[in-house]
């Protein structure tokens, strides 16, 4: 009787040993694919981004022709950043000189009060400006699954269900812009 006893013991306790494995397996699964699908996320609002890029050269370059450094700048860092990436750390790379040389582009079109004026441009920059909200949106929405993902990976015990099944740290999607890493100025 006393055999019995300890066998059922024994045998619930690997059963629910095994229903804890498999529900942190499924978790981690959960986890990793909603991190994908939130860079996937982003890099739609990339390729929107990229997309309309050459419309707002395009816009400048018929008022300031004679900018083609800049032009030529833009031109390469956008083939970059929409190239392949290994992941969202060089995405971010490419990312950030693309932000770089957009930002020298519309220096350029700030000297040239007309092309300011244009319907076109102005719809351009209203477009590439929304595009830039969703994006950082998408980042946050994209870093908030990759530090639960991280968390759960490093956390004991789970992380020991992590390494059974080759489930690794996600790569945070950070902007290295200065100008939004800086804090507004605010005078009275």
């Amino acid at each position: 009787m006393n055999g019995t006893i300890a066998a059922v013991v024994v045998i619930a306790v690997v059963v629910l040993l095994l229903l804890w494995a498999v529900v942190l397996y499924n978790g981690f699964v959960r986890l990793r694919n909603l991190v994908q699908e939130s860079w996937r996320q982003i890099d739609v609002e990339l390729h929107r981004r990229h997309d309309l890029i050459p419309n707002l050269v395009e816009t400048v370059k018929g008022y300031a022709a004679h900018e083609r450094g800049v032009f030529d700048e833009v031109t390469r860092a956008r083939a970059a950043a929409a190239g392949p990436a290994a992941g969202p750390a060089e995405q971010a790379v490419q990312e950030n000189a693309l932000n770089s040389a957009l930002g020298r582009l519309l220096a350029v079109a700030e000297n040239y009060p007309v092309l300011r004026a244009s319907e076109n441009f102005q719809q351009l920059q209203a477009e590439l400006a929304n595009t830039e909200d969703r994006i950082a949106a998408g980042r946050r929405f994209y870093n908030a699954n990759v530090r639960e993902l991280n968390t759960k990976v490093e956390s004991f015990p789970a992380n020991v269900i992590a390494r059974m099944f080759g489930f690794t740290r996600a790569e945070y999607f950070e902007v290295d812009d200065p100008q939004i890493r800086q804090a507004p100025a605010v005078g009275f």
